[in-house]
């Protein structure tokens, strides 16, 4: 039978998994608490960094339903779990994984699809979500002044097509 310790431990992380959009595995062998702690602030005000025990883990992943992650479970084992955007997490824990090469990104889960450690570190490379909507905005905006361009344009043509017959006709009419 389960010890109760055990099963609020378990129940804890299946709502943590639950809550999370997505959900990164790291291995931190090697890492100081201070280290640790420099790790925490760098992934952002929307991720939750825990040290956690394989086993009880596993089960909570899969009572999650996400048994993509089984693999992933040996070693000292720490997740991300990230609730904001999975890219300002991911950049974090890349640029960390850059100075500190004792942290070793293992995989992970993004809206409850697979992410292999090359995956995750590409997602880091994106641009952060408020970047690509200005982007976006930016564009829709570009287009609509285009648009109203050449809205702009076709009367003034139309205007200048028949200046110019006008003229011709003045000038045939002058030659007769």
């Amino acid at each position: 039978m389960a010890r109760p310790d055990k099963a609020a431990a378990v129940a804890e992380l299946t709502d943590q998994f639950r809550n999370s959009n997505a959900a990164v595995l790291t291995e931190y062998r090697g890492l100081t608490v201070a280290q640790l702690k420099t790790l925490r602030r760098s992934l952002g005000e929307n991720a939750q960094y825990a040290v956690v025990k394989n086993t009880l883990t596993k089960i909570a992943a899969n009572e999650a339903g996400i048994s993509t992650l089984d693999d992933y479970f040996s070693g000292p084992t720490a997740v991300a779990f990230i609730t904001g955007d999975p890219v300002v997490s991911a950049k974090g824990l890349r640029d960390f994984a850059k100075d500190n090469p004792n942290l070793v990104i293992k995989g992970g889960v993004l809206d409850g699809k697979a992410l292999s450690a090359d995956e995750i570190k590409k997602l880091a490379d994106l641009e952060s979500r408020e970047v690509l909507l200005s982007k976006l905005a930016g564009a829709f905006k570009a287009k609509q002044s285009q648009a109203a361009s050449v809205f702009q344009a076709l009367p003034s043509k139309l205007v200048r097509t028949v200046d110019a017959l006008r003229a011709k006709q003045d000038e045939q009419g002058g030659a007769e």
